[in-house]
Formats: structure tokens, sequence, C-alpha cells
């Protein structure tokens, strides 16, 4: 039996993967949200029952129930609904709406998911929260794609390797520091700040700029990158990788020098 102020909604869960409920099909499963200081929504799974299934395709009802334990009235809410495996690898997820939940009420939900696979875990994470709870909200997280001028540029941000670009990212509000390296070439910093305000689907582009070393073609159609340290009528000798080589100048084709400052030795 439910308390007289219990009332019944009916609420759609949609899976954008599959996954198979793990669950034991009788026995009350509590998420509270936050899951640190004092809980102000606690999500209860009470039963899970298989109504229909297709190959490994299973399709459930999940009777579920939100409790209000804060004081004040919840006139509107979103939370996205996820699931993991073992591997706490996200392997479903879905939407729960909530209005008008006054202070220790509880609501009784009806959830209802396709599956195929073995979820252990669940969370809930808010995604729109009145303005009292706004600073329980997730950091904002903005996506956009980072390219470089050439590509295949290794790429870091905050000091962590995120990847070669083109790269999609996933950054905070806030301000980050890109750094890009390339063999053969000056590495880059740039300074990037993601408003509040700020949607995803933007781009970056850096250019890495002129060459640190020299460009060495050879004959075979070989490029190098490399510092030429002296030229003769015969051969040509050059510094790659901290290592020399010598090459027949009839092996090179051209020569594109890098300007240097001059060092104080030739001062």
């Amino acid at each position: 039996m439910y308390a007289p102020y219990m009332r019944t909604c009916l609420t759609t869960i949609t899976l954008l993967t599959c996954l198979t409920v793990a669950l034991a099909k009788d026995s009350n499963q509590v998420i509270d949200w936050p899951d640190t200081g004092a809980p102000i929504l606690r999500f209860t799974i009470l039963k899970i029952r298989q109504v229909g299934s297709y190959g490994s395709q299973h399709t459930y009802t999940i009777e579920s129930q939100v409790e209000n334990l804060w004081s004040k009235k919840i006139p509107s809410a979103t939370f996205h609904f996820y699931m993991f495996d073992k591997g706490k690898v996200r392997i479903g997820e879905g939407y729960i709406d909530l209005s008008n939940l006054s202070p220790h009420e509880t609501i009784r939900m009806e959830l209802n998911c396709s599956t195929a696979g073995t979820p252990l875990t669940l969370s809930v994470v808010p995604q729109t929260l009145p303005p009292e709870l706004q600073d329980k909200a997730p950091p904002r997280i903005v996506t956009l794609t980072v390219y470089s001028v050439p590509s295949g540029a290794k790429l870091s941000i905050d000091g962590k390797e995120a990847g070669v670009t083109p790269l999609a990212v996933k950054l905070s509000v806030g301000g980050h520091t890109l750094q890009f390296a390339k063999d053969g070439f000056n590495t880059g910093t740039y300074p990037l700040v993601i408003n509040p305000d700020q949607v995803s689907g933007g781009q970056v582009s850096y250019e890495l700029g002129a060459s640190a070393h020299d460009t060495i073609e050879l004959r075979d159609g070989s490029v190098l990158n490399a510092d030429v340290e002296s030229v003769t009528a015969t051969e040509v000798m050059i510094t790659m990788g901290g290592k020399q080589q010598t090459f027949d100048r009839n092996q090179i084709k051209r020569i594109l020098f890098v300007q240097r400052e001059p060092s104080a030795e030739s001062h």
C-alpha cells in the first residue's frame, strides 16, 4: 500500500542501445540523488516484468517510484537514466520527467525498455533543474572538433594527451589550453575559453606555422625533416632524430632551409 499522497504517472524510457536487466525482479533497487551530501530525490525500482521477447531482444516493464526528500516543491526536473555493464561501460539510457513534486511526496512510474545485455549498475544524471538546485547540476560539456594545419598533430588539452588532429573533444565550461606538436614543426599553444552559453558542434583550427627543420627532398620521392649540417661537392650531412646521416649529393633533389637564429659560437 502506498501513502495517500502518492500519485501515479506513466513514463517511457527509450533505450538508445540494448541491454538485459539483471536486477532481481522483486527486490528494490534504490538510487539517491545527489550521491553526495543529503539526498534530494530517491529513485526506487520496485519490480521488473518481462512482457515480450524476439530472439535476443526482450521487452520489460519496470515499476518504479520517485520520492522528494527535499523540504521544497520541485516544479520541474528532467533526468537521464543510465545503465552500465560490469566493465562500467554505459550500455543504455533513457529519460525521466518530473513535475510538481511536493515535499516528501512519492510518485509511482512505469518505465518500458527493450533489452539485450547485462546491466549491473544504474545512475541518474540531471539535465534540467529548478534554479534552487542548479548548484547540483553536473558541469556543462561542449563538444567541438579541433583541427591543425597540417593535420596529424598530437593534441594535448590542459597538459593531458587527447589524440591526433582532427579530433572531436569534449570540454567543460571555462578556460583550457590546447597544445599541438608535430615532427618537423614548431610546437604551438592555443588558449581556448568555453562560454556557458556556447553550443556543441563548433570547431577550432590552429596553424602550426613554419617547419622547425630543413626539408630534404630525395630523388626517390622521400622527404626528410632534419637539420642540414654541411653540403659539399659530393655529399650532404644531416642530423635527424639526434643521429647524423650522410647522403651522396646525387641522391638529393632539393633542400629547403629554414631561417635560424645565429648561435653564440657564430658570433
